[in-house]
């Protein structure tokens, strides 16, 4: 008789062991799928967490110029970039707002650098402020790299307020010397919660007289320009005459540039390409990885117990249905010799066990991934959930959390579970079945009877 025919009809005589071998492969196939989902949407996390996340490096040096700024935001380590151009600027056709405490008698006059403190940024969203939730956007939007080249401004809402600006508007800015104005439309208006101040204050240490402009408005407001002429004469030979001019710096150059990379690994690399730029001495490099740490260690740990898991599961199924078999062979000793009486092979017998086991297996893997479907994203959830152990006071930093993970049965994880379940079924039945190879007929149907 065929012996995948002899399995079939073994399998449908005892149905209760059959069912109770469905239910052990089932719970170890749902505990493998389990440990393969876990695995997959913590790496899917810690992916995102790298993406979104990241770790921000403060790089800061004396005489620090957009141009290199620029070049250090386009290093491979570094997924965004922005760096920071503070300078002074006037007012005009607007007031800025002004302290309300009278200024002291002996107190020095405002030395006319300006009234505003205006920084210029690649990226606001990057700004710990902003990205910590602390200072939020009540309209508008911030300034992004697509802003490079363009007059546009954030203002604060108090500055807003006080003369009576939105979104759209146009404020005229002049620089601290007096000798330019640059026009800048508003594209956004943010509320920064820090209080007045209780002394008198320079208006432009005032929260409320703080804009945020693309770097190349900040520079231009930043720059002063000289023009010269000159004369001479010559004895001699002949006389001649020139006129030049020329733009020097003022206030235009970068306090610091803040890096996000992926990962804290890649952090070393990172500074091995700002020496190369920047030399080796001179500049301060600070990794943050604080946020990078609270958010994607507790995944990776999950993701290396889902790892464990699979490995335990899979050795331990193995040895329980290795027992399962052996003590079935025990109790099947006189079919067994019945059959090899008859002239069946003993390679046969052992195949006939493989796929009853088999036979049993690939149900339960369509099972566990039915149940997989259903319940993985609540068990992923309890398991990779957002974790806030922050008292509800602390900052928030809301572009700093990993998204709700997302776990979901994938074809391949099938794959593997069955595959594993199948390499379960034949270690299962073939290290038991060894024994099978060195009876015979006769000491079989002896040790039986």
């Amino acid at each position: 008789m065929n012996f995948v025919k002899r399995a079939g009809t073994s399998l449908g005589a005892r149905r209760s062991k059959t069912a109770a071998l469905l239910a052990i492969f089932l719970a170890i196939c749902t505990l493998l799928l389990g440990g393969f989902l876990l695995q997959a949407a913590a790496a899917r996390q810690e992916a995102d967490a790298q993406r979104t996340i990241g770790v921000d490096v403060t790089v800061r040096k004396e005489g620090l110029t957009p141009a290199l700024a620029d070049r250090l935001g386009a290093l491979p380590q570094v997924h965004r970039c922005n760096a920071e151009v503070p300078v002074r600027a006037g007012a005009q056709g607007f007031t800025p707002l002004a302290s309300k405490v009278p200024e002291p008698g002996g107190a020095a006059a405002d030395d006319g650098k300006g009234a505003l403190a205006v920084n210029g940024v690649r990226d606001s969203g990057m700004l710990l402020p902003f990205s910590y939730g602390s200072t939020k956007l009540t309209s508008g939007r911030g300034i992004t790299p697509e802003d490079a080249g363009r007059d546009v401004a954030v203002i604060e809402e108090r500055l807003a307020d006080e003369n009576r600006l939105k979104v759209g508007d146009t404020l005229r800015v002049r620089s601290a010397d007096g000798e330019r104005t640059t026009s800048v439309t508003v594209v956004g208006v943010f509320r920064d919660p820090a209080r007045e101040p209780t002394a008198w204050t320079p208006p432009h240490q005032l929260p409320g007289n703080t804009l945020y402009v693309p770097m190349g408005t900040a520079q231009k407001l930043g720059t002063g320009t000289g023009t010269g002429t000159g004369t001479g004469t010559g004895t001699g030979t002949g006389t001649g005459t020139g006129t030049g001019t020329g733009t020097g710096t003022g206030d235009a150059t970068v306090s610091a540039v803040v890096l996000k990379i992926g990962s804290p690994d890649r952090a070393r690399e990172l500074h091995a390409r700002t020496e190369e730029l920047l030399g080796k001495d001179g500049f301060e490099f600070r990794v943050n990885d604080k946020a990078y740490k609270d958010q994607v260690l507790p995944v990776q740990r999950v993701g290396a117990f889902a790892g464990l898991v699979v490995w335990v599961i899979a050795l331990a199924g193995a040895l329980i249905l290795g027992l399962i078999v052996m003590l079935q062979i025990r109790e099947r000793r006189s079919e067994l010799g019945v059959l090899l009486a008859l002239g069946e092979k003993k390679w046969k017998l052992i195949g006939q066990h493989a796929v009853e086991v088999a036979a049993v297996a690939l149900p339960a893997v369509a099972l566990a991934a039915l149940a997989g479907s259903l319940a993985g994203e609540s068990a992923g959830e309890a398991l990779l959930g957002r974790r806030d152990d922050k008292p509800a006071s602390a900052p928030r930093a809301p572009d700093r959390e990993t998204a709700p993970p997302t776990v979901r049965v994938e074809p391949a994880d099938v794959g593997k579970v069955s595959g594993i379940a199948l390499g379960i079924s034949l270690v299962s039945t073939v290290i038991p079945g060894i024994g099978i190879l060195r009876l015979h007929p006769r000491s079989i149907l002896t040790d039986t009877a």
